[in-house]
This record gives structure tokens, C-alpha cells and sequence, in this order.
């Protein structure tokens, strides 16, 4: 299957990168110390603003925004210079993650607000935490400590800026709904396009086009499918349809399974 491609333009992006076979790349927190040392000494030199972070034992999330078309460099000299403390220091050799890092490109304002909440709800999932904010390797750990000091390139962080304001932390503390999950992951999925003025998602197929051969249920399920992924809505496919967006979303978490 063809790789996707990489978005290196300008703006926000989440990023996820794993350890290989799965394996701890932050074996005590001096590591995770320094991996935020060596994020905020490669925003300096790239422009890159940090909006939210969590850093797992195995796994990190970082959201965050690129001033110009620079995003593969910045990621590079951060996994490397890692990759390079952490094997030094444990006398290892061989790659540290498990290959090159996923990236997903932030069109809609609404979709940064659910990065937001997913982030920080990781440890969580993970059973390393009861509450929002308990974790101390998250942005919003660091926002609700007032002994410990926010990491100097998140101070433009739009989490930092927000999470004073009312029903900010409420929101936060919020897990995403299945629905929201849903929307999340469809996000990630949807083909992003360069027009004049901006970058959107794309709508490659008309509707009429993607439903034109349907004929069975099982062709027309697996039609919705490929609109939710050409950049669809789940009510605009409902609409078209005439049927329920309830069975719009029974059919992706049918095809999820």
C-alpha cells in the first residue's frame, strides 16, 4: 500500500511517533526532560510554536505549529538527536523508533480542540493517571503546577493562552465521545488540497459519482466509507441518502471493527 503523503506546508500538525517493536523510549523522567530539552532547542532554530505534548513511556503526541515548510527537518533533528542521547547513554545500538513518525495536518479549529482533549487524556487510557492533568509529561500538567515551569517553546501555546478561560478546563475534562473519536479519526484520514488562498480538505468525487454504481447494501456502505474519506460529512452523506446519520455512523464503526 503507497505511503501518505507527507504535509510539510505551514500550520498546525499532530504528531505521533512510537518506540520500535513497541519498546520504552523513555526509560525515567531525566529522559522525558530531555527530550523536551531537545524539542525546545529545535524550535528555536526551526520556528516551531508547541501547543500540547504528552510524552508516554513508549509513545509521544506533540501538537504543534511550523511558521514555514520546514516540518520533516524539525522532526528529523529531534528524533535524531534523541535517538543519539538515548543509545549513548543506555550503550545500545540499532533504531530507536519504529520507523518514520505519522503526521496528521489541522485544517479546522474545532478539530485542534479534540487534539487537545485526546492528548491529555492518554495517560489516562493508559492507567498512568485518575484526572486530566495529574500526568506531569503534559503541557496542562505544567499549566496546573504552579511549582513547575511552563517549557519555553510552549509559551505561545494556545492551551497556555485559553486555560484560564471559563469552561476551558471543564471541556478538557471531557474524553471524547465514540462520535467525536469517530470524527477524529476521520479527520486524520481526509486528503488536504492547496487552493489560492489556503489549505482544505478535499472533495475529489461528487456524491452522485460515489453512489452511482450502488446497488446492493454492501456496495452502498462501502460507498459512504469512500465519501467519509474523500472529505464528506456524515450529515451531508445522510442528507444525500435520505437516510438517518445514525446509520452513517453505524456503517464506519461497522467497517472500524
Amino acid at each position: 500500500m503507497a505511503r501518505r503523503p507527507r504535509l510539510n506546508m505551514a500550520g498546525f500538525h499532530h504528531i505521533v511517533n512510537r518506540g520500535a517493536a513497541k519498546h520504552k523510549v523513555y526509560r525515567c523522567n531525566e529522559d522525558k526532560e530531555k527530550f523536551l530539552e531537545i524539542i525546545c532547542k529545535s524550535c528555536s532554530i526551526y520556528k516551531v510554536n508547541v501547543h500540547d505534548y504528552c510524552l508516554m513511556d513508549n509513545h509521544y503526541h506533540l501538537l504543534i505549529e511550523t511558521t514555514t515548510d520546514n516540518l520533516s527537518l524539525f522532526m528529523r533533528q529531534i528524533n535524531s538527536n534523541y535517538a543519539i542521547y538515548f543509545n549513548k547513554k543506555y550503550k545500545r545500538t540499532g533504531h530507536l523508533w519504529q520507523g518514520r513518525y505519522k503526521s496528521w495536518y489541522i485544517v479546522k479549529e474545532e478539530y485542534l480542540y479534540q487534539l487537545f482533549r485526546y492528548i491529555e487524556h492518554n495517560p489516562i487510557k493508559a492507567r498512568m493517571s485518575q484526572n486530566v492533568g495529574e500526568y506531569p509529561f503534559t503541557l496542562l500538567a505544567t499549566l496546573l503546577n504552579s511549582n513547575q515551569e511552563v517549557i519555553k517553546c510552549a509559551e505561545h501555546s494556545k492551551l497556555k493562552k485559553e486555560y484560564h478561560y471559563e469552561g476551558i478546563q471543564e471541556l478538557l475534562e471531557k474524553p471524547l465521545s465514540k462520535q467525536e473519536q469517530q470524527e477524529l479519526e476521520l479527520e486524520q484520514k481526509k486528503k488536504i488540497v492547496q487552493t489560492e488562498h489556503e489549505f482544505k480538505q478535499s472533495k475529489e468525487i461528487s456524491l452522485e459519482k460515489h453512489f452511482e454504481n450502488t446497488n446492493t447494501i454492501s456496495q452502498r456502505n462501502s460507498a459512504i466509507m469512500e465519501a467519509l474519506e474523500d472529505g464528506y460529512g456524515q450529515a451531508e452523506i445522510a442528507r444525500y441518502l435520505n437516510v438517518s446519520s445514525a446509520l452513517v455512523s453505524y456503517v464506519f464503526r461497522s467497517f472500524k471493527l
